[in-house]
């Protein structure tokens, strides 16, 4: 995954209602029963379909850290998939989305302006439609690339811009350097 996905995942994550299972028996349990099927999920992990049996009999209880962390991986993903998509359209319908972010950022514009790259915090509220697009984007599988394009995309409009009250003339904003990105709904 990349900067720009997980913080979006981990923005949605915040709308859960419910806390995912803890144990590694609680969530390979809840793996199978989403794939339906232990084989399912053993090809997802890439361990045997023995082993999973084991741990959805509690059998096995403590699973290696890499294993740990592609199961959690796994279960984040999947987990209350309604709440996830509500928290989804009401970002890209009515509420949007912030983004708070530490990286340097610069624009291009007209002769005559300060538009050099210099490290900012910023902490913007973006509209709805740059939410939809966001998160429209990661559904389709973009790359960190062009995520970190339509944020930037975004910002042009909704921070240098001020939604067209200022800066009309310019032209595009550079957002590189990431030090810390973090979104909200």
């Amino acid at each position: 995954m990349s900067m720009f996905a997980d913080g979006l995942a981990a923005a949605v994550q915040k709308a859960f209602t419910r806390p995912i299972p803890k144990s590694a028996p609680a969530q390979m349990r809840y793996l199978v029963k989403q794939y339906k099927g232990t084989r399912a999920v053993a090809q997802m992990l890439r361990i045997s379909q023995r082993t999973v049996e084991r741990y959805v009999k509690d059998q096995i209880k403590k699973p290696r850290p890499d294993l740990a962390a592609r199961l959690e991986r796994e279960v984040k993903n999947r987990w209350q998939p309604q709440i996830r998509a509500k928290a989804k359209e009401r970002a890209a319908t009515s509420g949007g989305i912030f983004i708070d972010t530490r990286a340097r950022l610069g624009y291009t514009a007209p002769i005559g302006s300060t538009d050099q790259d210099r490290i900012r915090h910023l902490t913007v509220a973006l509209p709805p439609q740059h939410a939809a697009r966001l998160f429209d984007a990661q559904e389709a599988g973009a790359t960190e690339q062009r995520l970190r394009e339509i944020a930037a995309e975004a910002l042009k409009e909704a921070y240098f811009q001020d939604g067209g009250r200022r800066a009309g003339q310019l032209e595009e904003v550079r957002f590189t350097d990431v030090e810390h990105l973090e979104f909200d709904l």
